[in-house]
């Protein structure tokens, strides 16, 4: 996707490039972490970078508008690495249709791509910091179609249910849940790889992850073979490189499908010290990846993307506060590594 990577063609070379003309009131609502009064239109801005649309109104936004108003100025300088990138907008589950409407529309204002994610699964996290999800696959159905009512022919680019298939494979989601959940990922896919300038990436886990060879059959039967590929390193702080190797070892198993890396976090690779099961929560000493882009060096990688939110917790874990949940003090110390 960078300088030397993949060619800019098919959908991507079809994402808007004109301002749209009579545009009705935005509808965005809030992501996870974000209090953001529902219905808040985001402003169309110049944006950075390819070809993804930077929020002018998220969370790190907001953050350096409050340091600059306090003379914070160094502060603001630091939080303004994450707020001049565009970031994954994480859906809710109360106004999919309004939020995904909102995003994009802002989006295409800009000519560029909305990045959204969706993580409304059924039994989300086996009841973790990130327990949630639709009340059941009916619901998470209706949920999935207002989404894509939302984006419409506008360009879109998105990362499916972030854990769901590892959780089927490692044991945490009961056997009994298995089967609607492939079947609802698989109507996911369908339903979205349908619309016209909409890529879907379903996720795959990370490089750290100790059954690789258990992800490949999960994910052909959720659907791969008709998604634009899968996401690996979502949420995690797994090195570029050691993603890329990951993602290719994957491909090779499912047709030779491309991916996306997520590098929001990865700049100084995954923190090894403590509690294995507790490395993922908040670790100390972590730093900005590669921004996004769709300029990669490796033609199996579709892009670099910012799928986590840097500065939004993990969960409560290490004095942090509820997952999703913006957090000041930690990102100061990604955006200063």
């Amino acid at each position: 996707m960078r300088p030397g990577g993949k060619r800019m063609d098919g959908k991507w070379g079809t994402r808007a490039s004109a301002v749209l003309l009579g545009a009705a009131l935005l509808t965005a609502g809030c992501a996870p972490g974000d209090d953001r009064g529902a219905g808040k239109a985001p402003a169309a801005t110049a944006q950075p970078g390819d070809p993804y649309w930077v929020n002018p109104d998220g969370s790190a936004a907001r953050q350096v508008a409050a340091y600059e108003k306090a003379g914070r100025t160094a502060e603001a300088a630091r939080i303004r690495r994450i707020a001049g990138q565009p970031v994954g907008e994480w859906l809710g589950p109360e106004n999919p249709e309004g939020e995904a409407r909102g995003y994009t529309e802002a989006a295409a204002r800009s000519g560029r791509t909305a990045l959204l994610v969706l993580y409304n699964i059924p039994h989300r996290d086996c009841g973790q910091y990130s327990r949630g999800g639709a009340a059941d696959g009916a619901a998470y159905r209706a949920w999935v179609d207002g989404v894509a009512r939302g984006i419409g022919n506008r360009p879109a680019t998105v990362v499916l249910e972030p854990d769901a298939l590892l959780h089927l494979v490692d044991g945490c989601t009961p056997e009994e849940f298995h089967e609607e959940r492939y079947d609802l990922l698989r109507g996911a896919v369908t339903r979205l790889a349908a619309l016209k300038h909409t890529r879907v990436y379903l996720d795959a886990g990370n490089a750290g992850w100790g059954r690789p060879d258990q992800i490949h059959a999960p994910l052909k039967a959720a659907g791969v073979a008709d998604a634009d590929g899968f996401a690996v390193n979502v949420s995690n702080f797994y090195s570029t490189p050691d993603s890329v190797a990951y993602g290719k070892r994957l491909s090779a198993e499912v047709g030779g499908k491309h991916f996306v890396v997520d590098t929001s976090r990865n700049g100084n690779g995954p923190y090894t010290a403590g509690a294995p099961e507790e490395r993922w929560c908040n670790p100390p000493g972590r730093a900005l990846g590669e921004p996004p882009t769709t300029r990669t060096a490796d033609p199996l990688v579709d892009a670099y993307l910012w799928v986590k939110r840097p500065g939004e917790s993990d969960g409560e874990c290490r004095g942090g506060p509820k997952a999703g949940a913006w957090w000041p003090e930690y990102a100061l110390k990604l955006a200063g590594g």
